[in-house]
């Protein structure tokens, strides 16, 4: 069976790898327009409190973060994979109210502002309380990506669609980001972020911290060659501006968080948007036969497939956890397209919209 798979960001191209692991005939179509994951940090922090408000989601996400050391061994070249663990951390008592709800979920217990700067002496004395979760992680999703078109050698195209019936191909995995609402009529919207990335000498951090500082949340991520990671907003706004506000707020409350940053170098600025649901859950599965279905000049008919004999698969609207969720996304899809089927896809099923 020969199946493309439309959009090379991380989702797309995990699913791809998976499906030539499999055997089958694959093309990635790569739009060329910049995905979700060129500015994503990394971080695999599956704890998050709106996993808690829907069990599935919380299960999709555990199981995935414990996919991520064997995904990460089988690239087979350095991802920046890191499980040193995350310490949240909370800098006043107004901010300490909002986040111990969060980490009285997971279970985690109250570390004081002398345990915290015994593992991160960089903090500000400011902090008031944290906690560590051994079980979160870290990857750099860029050397990801890079990993996986080495991979898939010879198999990406770049070739930008504006339709489905442009696509010839068996089974057509839609896996195009915040783009999959013009090709399904899916409920995909676009959530901006800006992130900045500083520079300066390496060990100054070597914990993700993810923090909420005077209301603010921010997380940094460092990297182990002397890149720290900072973000991010979230606006509901669908421009690529990078914005004095944007900046301002996050390096202020980097910099309260850990004031030796305050001499780091800003190294860049970038925007990206997370393809949110209305349910901020991912779509998975095939696309559902009532679906609306966007430019594709024909209508979705029986067995969920488009003109003759095609059958349109549906990874996307990962909002905040599309690099979390690559390794379990991509063996739920590979196995549907094989004609699989886990029980977990019907939580995710596009049809629900």
């Amino acid at each position: 069976m020969n199946v493309t798979v439309v959009g090379a960001g991380i989702i797309g191209l995990s699913i791809a790898w998976r499906l030539v692991e499999r055997g089958f005939d694959v093309t990635v179509l790569d739009s060329g327009e910049p995905g979700a994951w060129q500015v994503a940090a990394g971080m695999l922090a599956p704890g998050g409190e709106s996993a808690f408000e829907q069990p599935a989601l919380a299960r999709l996400l555990e199981e995935s973060n414990e996919r991520w050391p064997a995904f990460a061994a089988e690239l087979g070249v350095d991802v920046g994979y890191d499980d040193a663990g995350t310490l949240g951390l909370a800098m006043t008592a107004d901010d300490l109210a909002d986040a111990a709800r969060v980490w009285t979920r997971q279970k985690l217990p109250l570390l004081r502002p002398s345990e915290l700067r015994e593992l991160e002496p960089a903090l500000s004395p400011r902090v008031r309380a944290g906690v560590f979760a051994p079980a979160e992680r870290q990857v750099d999703p860029r050397k990801v990506v890079a990993a996986l078109r080495e991979r898939l050698a010879g198999r990406i195209v770049a070739k930008r669609i504006n339709a489905l019936s442009e696509v010839d191909a068996e089974t057509v995995v839609v896996a195009a980001g915040c783009g999959t609402a013009a090709l399904t009529g899916l409920p995909v919207r676009p959530v901006k972020g800006q992130v900045l990335r500083l520079r300066g000498e390496p060990g100054l951090l070597r914990h993700v911290l993810d923090a909420t500082v005077d209301g603010r949340h921010v997380y940094l991520v460092p990297r182990a060659d002397g890149e720290i990671v900072v973000g991010a907003t979230q606006e509901e706004r669908t421009d690529w501006t990078v914005t004095a506000g944007g900046v301002h707020d996050l390096l202020h409350a980097a910099i309260e968080l850990v004031p030796g940053l305050a001499e780091w170098e800003l190294v860049e600025t970038t925007v990206g948007h997370r393809p949110g649901t209305p349910d901020n859950a991912p779509l998975l599965g095939r696309l559902a036969d009532d679906a609306p279905h966007a430019g594709s000049g024909s209508q979705v008919g029986s067995g969920s497939r488009v003109g003759s004999g095609r059958q349109v698969i549906v990874a996307a609207g990962h909002h905040r956890n599309g690099v979390l969720l690559a390794p379990i996304t991509a063996d739920l899809i590979a196995g549907l397209v094989d004609g699989e089927h886990d029980p977990l896809l019907e939580h995710f099923a596009p049809g629900r919209f």
